[in-house]
């Protein structure tokens, strides 16, 4: 076991632990940096089965770090308008979140932030268009900081208001936003006992992992279309909320 030889990890994990999830945090990582949104989405059902203190805390870590590394590959594509906007909802809703967790049931909040997003994903599947508008940027905004500071998924509520945008401004918008949102949800989970240095040397410990699938990434993003991006996105939304739900049912 890595207890007796790397006791400063959270949660202790065994090698098997720790193997399975390097193998998922590099799966994710391409996923990531093609779609500009995944890594939670992937990673997060797993941890929740196998290795439950890799949420949120690590993913947020590791999730906040390869959105930079996406940001700063596109970075002349950047809407930084759509950055402010998302940015003032993101804090509301970490805040709001991190009050939740001290005062209300996190799980219910979370059901009801994943149902909505299924919701979501059906309007926009069925044809109907989400403005992508300062007051719509906002709102996602917040349903992202509830739902990133819950679960480690933050990213399919801006996918969904994003998903008509060019790929490369797509992915490197969301990334600088979810890079600046996990920053904050960070600082809040510390400050609440939440998040600390075994969490930390986690994060540090998949890291290798992490920078394997964003270099595999970028041999593979030019190969795919925009409405394949946009497809992918929407099925990674839906996946992201069922993963949520399923999170809950297992801890229930």
């Amino acid at each position: 076991m890595l207890t007796t030889t790397l006791p400063w990890l959270a949660g202790q994990p065994q090698v098997w632990q720790l193997l399975l999830m390097a193998g998922v945090v590099v799966a994710a990582a391409v996923a990531q940096g093609i779609g500009g949104v995944g890594f939670a989405m992937l990673a997060a059902p797993v941890a929740a089965l196998f290795f439950p203190p890799l949420a949120p805390g690590p993913l947020l870590t590791l999730g906040g770090f390869i959105s930079l590394l996406g940001a700063i590959r596109e970075h002349s594509a950047i809407d930084w308008r759509a950055v402010g906007h998302t940015l003032v909802g993101r804090c509301l809703g970490t805040l709001f979140a991190v009050y939740a967790m001290s005062h209300y049931a996190p799980d219910l909040l979370a059901v009801l932030f994943a149902l909505s997003i299924l919701a979501g994903v059906a309007i926009s599947v069925a044809g109907l268009r989400l403005r992508y508008a300062p007051r719509n940027l906002c709102g996602a905004g917040v349903a992202s900081g509830i739902m990133g500071t819950l679960t480690s998924i933050g990213a399919p509520p801006l996918a969904l208001i994003m998903q008509h945008e060019t790929p490369p401004r797509l992915r490197a918008t969301i990334g600088v936003i979810l890079f600046i949102g996990a920053s904050f949800s960070l600082g809040m989970l510390n400050l609440t006992g939440h998040y600390g240095l075994p969490q930390f040397l986690l994060s540090l410990c998949l890291l290798p992992c992490l920078l394997l699938g964003f270099a595999l990434s970028g041999r593979l993003k030019s190969w795919l279309a925009p409405r394949t991006v946009r497809r992918v996105l929407l099925a990674l939304c839906a996946g992201g909320a069922l993963v949520v739900l399923g999170q809950v049912a297992l801890r229930a």
